[in-house]
């Protein structure tokens, strides 16, 4: 099952692609990159790290909106919670056949299961930030992150990337 697959995927990408340390420059040339990718790409995106709730790095591309602004802080909020990608957390729900009402309840609104937001672990610590892509599809936002991450920390993005989701032409 595509679900499964991805689900397996997600947990490896976030094993494989933790940090030893972070900081503000480490945040700045993984931001620069991303909207380098962004412009060369023209694509309409909010990029925003953060690194235990300071702001460390924003972009708003043009084209985007203050909506694109409410999306970064839902998955923020949902990754600073549970401590998996927001991608994880929302096909985790569709696997468990609920929604985020059904897991948060009054406070769901504050949260988002949507891709886009990835968790900054650091090995032996834990979760410490969030690196947020809003702007294009789910899935997309995810892929944008994790190509950069993927990059940046000299992993192969052939064995991190998903798999091609069911009828798209490879």
């Amino acid at each position: 099952m595509t679900l499964d697959r991805d689900l397996e995927q997600i947990a490896r990408q976030e094993a494989r692609l933790q940090f030893t340390g972070f900081n503000a420059d480490t945040a700045w040339r993984l931001g620069s990159r991303l909207r380098e990718l962004a412009v060369a790409r023209g694509l309409a995106v909010v990029i925003d790290i953060q690194l235990t709730g300071q702001p460390l790095f924003f972009a708003a591309m043009p084209g985007t909106t203050p909506d694109n602004l409410d999306w970064v802080r839902r998955k923020r909020n949902t990754v600073l919670r549970f401590h998996r990608s927001s991608y994880a957390f929302g096909l985790q729900l569709q696997k468990q056949q609920r929604t985020i009402d059904d897991k948060l309840g009054p406070e769901a609104h504050n949260y988002a299961g949507h891709g886009g937001c990835f968790p900054i672990l650091l090995r032996g610590t834990g979760c410490v930030g969030t690196i947020t892509v809003s702007g294009l599809p789910q899935r997309v936002d995810h892929e944008l992150v994790v190509e950069v991450l993927a990059e940046f920390q000299e992993q192969p993005l052939a064995e991190l990337a998903l798999d091609a989701p069911p009828g798209t032409a490879c």
